[in-house]
């Protein structure tokens, strides 16, 4: 190390605060755990700072320049480290956001839940972005960071995208599985999930010491050869439920195919030959209806 980096490293340890790459986190830990007496420590006016030792919140300091003389601020005389004859701290420092995070992202795949009209397995996915804030910065530290062990940023903004996805999982799976509702146009009950998630999501977290202000801009979405199957499955099945649309279908798809003329060759050919198979298909089931009937 160079006498210029030395120089900078000790600067960096007489003033501490969150550094400007770390602006946007609702969390920030100090790197050092030892920290020197009349340290001079800035907090801005979005953040609160916290003092932990063992698993304890020894002491929060607000918006403001601070220095660290334990005769000015009583609760650092826990920390002090008699090893060093008094001249360092020992303490975990949090930065805590108190500001409302808009617009973050979160999604993937929901599940593979049956469409109870065709018994077909289907995935679904889901993206949206979600506001939140810190309501409570002692219980996010003791209730969540401390006992999940979650003390970078990107842990904890990870973790509330799994809830995120856990909690739409559940209610997307109940509509389908349990109140028997189709998969085709679920895409458009999207702000319906998200009235139904915002509610059980702040129950969720609200032990932490956190807060959803809102759910927005979700999406739901089905697997492309998923969504495509369905929708034939769920042609067929209307078809074999209503003879008459179905011969209708199939009278159509032939006179289009006709129309084509000698000029598409083997196309009009294979339309024609396509719309006889399946009209004659749907004969014998007409007939088949009617000897059932008869029988009866």
């Amino acid at each position: 190390m160079g006498i210029f980096d030395a120089f900078k490293k000790e600067v960096k340890r007489e003033f501490i605060a969150r550094p400007d790459e770390a602006k946007d986190q609702i969390l920030y830990k100090w790197p050092d755990t030892n920290i020197r007496m009349l340290t001079q420590l800035t907090v801005q006016q979005d953040e609160i700072a916290l003092f932990v030792k063992k698993g304890k919140v020894e002491g929060t300091l607000e918006a403001g320049t601070h220095k660290l003389d334990g005769a000015s601020i009583p609760f650092l005389s826990a920390l002090i480290d008699k090893a060093t004859d008094g001249n360092f701290l020992m303490s975990e420092l949090y930065f805590i956001s108190t500001r409302q995070f808009a617009d973050l992202p979160f999604g993937g795949m929901i599940d593979n839940v049956i469409d109870p009209t065709t018994n077909l397995a289907v995935g679904i996915r889901l993206f949206g972005e979600y506001a939140i804030k810190v309501t409570e910065a002692e219980k996010l530290i003791l209730e969540l960071v401390g006992t999940k062990d979650l003390a970078e940023n990107e842990q904890l903004t990870d973790w509330i995208k799994d809830l995120l996805l856990k909690e739409f999982r559940e209610t997307v799976s109940d509509h389908v599985s349990n109140e028997k509702k189709p998969i085709l146009g679920i895409a458009s009950q999207a702000s319906e999930f998200e009235a139904l998630v915002l509610p059980k999501a702040n129950e969720e977290v609200k032990e932490y010491g956190i807060e959803f202000a809102k759910l927005g801009n979700v999406t739901i979405s089905l697997k492309e050869a998923d969504e495509k199957t369905l929708k034939q499955m769920t042609r067929d099945f209307a078809y074999s439920k209503n003879m008459d649309a179905a011969d209708a279908a199939v009278k159509l798809g032939m006179a289009d195919g006709l129309k084509e003329g000698s000029g598409a060759g083997g196309d009009a050919a294979s339309a024609a030959a396509t719309g006889m198979g399946i009209s004659m298909g749907m004969d014998a089931m007409k007939s088949k209806k009617k000897a059932d009937k008869s029988d009866e």
